[in-house]
């Protein structure tokens, strides 16, 4: 292993259970961040009883990489762990049937509440996403496996001459389909399809599931920097492994998330061009996108994707609500969902589980068709996961886009071996959903004020209502559940746009961040001057993992709940692992740890403090505050030697995440 490190990836034979007379192959990817501790062997020391661990590869034999700086002909760089973790599954014989499963999901977690019971394995259960990455990986290993056993009959030419004729052949393949549209034609080349997979180290923020399946779209494409956007149920965390394959170059290369919108439902990805190859750089391209004029009802529209054999498919629709507000409840497990946003509805689609983009009829983009999560509820005790396709419109991803490649006023972060800096967000930290007019005279708003939002917006004819403030935010304690947003500025608002419009021009002028909101609240109109906030696109930065539970800052979608604890908030418990002293002694998921052995965690500081004092094998009474408000104190048992405490952070200077272990037992004193 320790020799190939100079590759993405690297081919894994093994034998197939139960009767070991399958041989099989698996295409497994170097841990680019330390998501994983470096490979190691476990000796059994029969005089203690314990398993003492030593590494299984010397540190000097490790070949360090520069982080995105080395991305070469298809090779990604980064500083190599030698940690490996299972992304494809290539079958060497058709009939045999493997599942994909990860061998360290067993011990995972789960955000259920406490049980004593045994957790599945995977909290989504059979989610669709999951499914199509296990069809479309079983399909695609039995053609690599095809491809494998051909290259060692054939004698490979010169590299630059098959290039250049797989490059032939591939786009000769693809202008075969002459009853293609124009507008599929022109934007199949900008096409991605995405390939994720969160490490189950650091699930964090809730994210339901580790595998995800969906289709990009190149936004940006120069000779040092290639953006991809897509939707944040395919990408739903900043920690996770992602691979991206090309509908116009056959060739695969890993991304880097590099924005996730706070509020919108897209993320951003980004890669080298450089390791596409001379060939595929100039096969690839960006598309063209048309935020103006926006989407009205009746348009025609072409819906354009990616099918799990890159081949792509599309249909002429016609829109027909482009105003549709999403409301989406919050999950058992608090995870991110698109809030205040309007979304696009067509008569026809795919389906809830194909995305690509929404174009006019000659290939320009006007919104992202993507995927949106939610949970299905039945009871008080049941609830399913669940997804459902809209189209995002492309205004809100070009403004972001413009402030990337213009210069930002945000923190640098390192991108292909350039520091880049990366736009923040200011936001309204409040959600909001919108009400009819008529039932809003209903509640005692005057005539005046519907007829002016009338005349402002003839067409949606509603007013905007508060459903609740995100703890923390500037506008907690001035809005109030039930509140009705008239005017900003003394201008009438009637759309969520109308307000990030508002938010953006604070950024251009010389004030303190707040809005002057005209409100009507209990039959009475009311002028505040409520602050905004501002965000930035990393999503969670930091994560420590102490005694098998991973804790974290309360993400936004916890803070959207309206509850965090006086004592201090923020060690919050994302997931814990099975097996370990937390899952032992019942510290679950959902809660909050506000004390250990009496000493106050307000946040990750203080907790690090606080448990680097903590020995091997000590009894620790800790304090925790659960979602609901409730409080409890339990004791557990430290276990150093098989559970150490380490943390994880991202360095923005390296776009790398870096694992620091914070105290561990030496097995050398065992």
């Amino acid at each position: 292993m320790s020799q190939n490190l100079d590759t993405c990836y690297f081919e894994l034979e093994f034998l197939g259970m139960p009767l070991l007379r399958s041989l099989l192959s698996v295409l497994v990817t170097i841990d680019r961040h330390e998501w994983y501790t470096p490979p190691q062997i476990y000796t059994r020391d029969d005089s203690s009883g314990l398993w003492t661990a030593k590494p299984a590869i010397e540190p000097g034999s490790m070949i360090q990489y520069s982080g995105t700086n080395d991305i070469k002909n298809g090779i990604h760089g980064g500083p190599v762990s030698l940690c490996a973790e299972e992304t494809r599954i290539e079958q060497e014989h058709a009939g045999s049937n493997l599942e994909l499963i990860d061998g360290v999901s067993s011990m995972e977690t789960n955000c259920g509440h406490a049980s004593d019971e045994e957790h599945p394995r995977d909290e989504s259960g059979a989610g669709a996403k999951k499914r199509r990455l296990e069809e479309d990986l079983s399909t695609d290993g039995i053609v690599a496996d095809c491809s494998l056993q051909e290259s060692g009959e054939v004698k490979l030419e010169d590299a630059t001459t098959m290039e250049n004729s797989v490059s032939r052949d591939y786009q000769g393949a693809t202008a075969i389909a002459t009853n293609a549209s124009f507008a599929e034609r022109v934007i199949e080349p900008t096409l991605v399809m995405f390939e994720v997979h969160v490490p189950p180290s650091c699930m964090l923020d809730g994210v339901h599931s580790q595998n995800f399946f969906g289709t990009g779209v190149i936004i940006y494409h120069s000779s040092s920097l290639g953006l991809v956007a897509v939707d944040r149920n395919t990408v739903a965390v900043s920690v996770s492994d992602v691979i991206l394959s090309f509908a116009a170059y056959p060739i695969e290369i890993p991304g880097e998330v590099v924005f996730l919108h706070p509020v919108h439902n897209y993320a951003l990805v980004a890669y080298n061009p450089s390791a596409l190859g001379s060939v595929g750089a100039s096969a690839v391209r960006a598309a063209e996108l048309l935020p103006e004029p926006a989407l009205c009802r009746g348009d025609s529209v072409y819906l354009i994707g990616l099918s799990r054999s890159l081949q792509a498919t599309s249909r002429k629709s016609i829109v027909t609500n482009p105003y549709a507000a999403l409301n989406i409840g919050s999950a058992d497990c608090p995870r991110y969902r698109a809030t205040n946003m309007e979304v696009i509805e067509l008569d026809t689609d795919f389906g809830s589980t194909f995305s690509g983009v929404l174009t006019d009829e000659q290939g320009r983009v006007r919104a992202i068709w993507g995927s949106f999560s939610t949970q299905l509820k039945f009871g008080c005790s049941s609830s399913e996961d669940h997804q459902f396709i809209r189209g995002i419109p492309i205004d809100c991803i070009s403004q972001v886009l413009e402030k990337i490649i213009t210069g930002a006023n945000g923190p640098a972060l390192l991108i292909n071996g350039v520091k880049r800096p990366m736009p923040r967000v200011r936001i309204l930290e409040v959600e909001l959903y919108p009400t009819l007019l008529s039932k809003a005279r209903s509640f005692g708003l005057s005539d005046n004020w519907i007829q002016a939002l009338v005349k402002k917006d003839p067409i949606r004819r509603q007013v905007l209502r508060v459903k609740g403030c995100l703890v923390g935010s500037k506008a907690e304690n001035l809005l109030e559940q039930g509140d009705m947003v008239l005017a900003v500025n003394k201008k009438p608002v009637t759309s969520f746009r109308d307000i990030e419009d508002a938010c953006q021009i604070l950024d251009d002028g010389d004030n303190d961040g707040k809005l002057n909101l005209t409100i009507f609240r209990q039959g009475r109109e009311i002028e505040l001057m409520v602050g905004t906030d501002v965000r930035d696109g990393n999503g969670t930065s930091r994560v420590i993992n102490w005694c098998g539970c991973i804790v974290q800052e309360p993400h936004a979608a916890v803070r959207a709940l309206g509850f965090l604890p006086e004592e201090g908030h923020g060690v919050y418990v994302a997931r814990w692992c099975h097996g370990s002293p937390v899952h032992r002694y019942g510290l679950y998921a959902l809660q909050w740890i506000v004390e250990v052995n009496g000493k106050p965690t307000p946040d990750l500081d203080a907790f690090v403090l606080v448990t680097k004092e903590l020995e091997h094998g000590q009894f620790v009474r800790v304090k925790t505050v659960h979602l609901n408000g409730k409080p409890r104190v339990l004791t557990l048992k430290q276990d150093l030697h098989y559970w150490p405490t380490w943390e994880l952070r991202f360095d923005p200077e390296t776009a790398t995440w870096r694992r620091e272990t914070i105290k561990a037992l030496d097995c050398s004193r065992v």
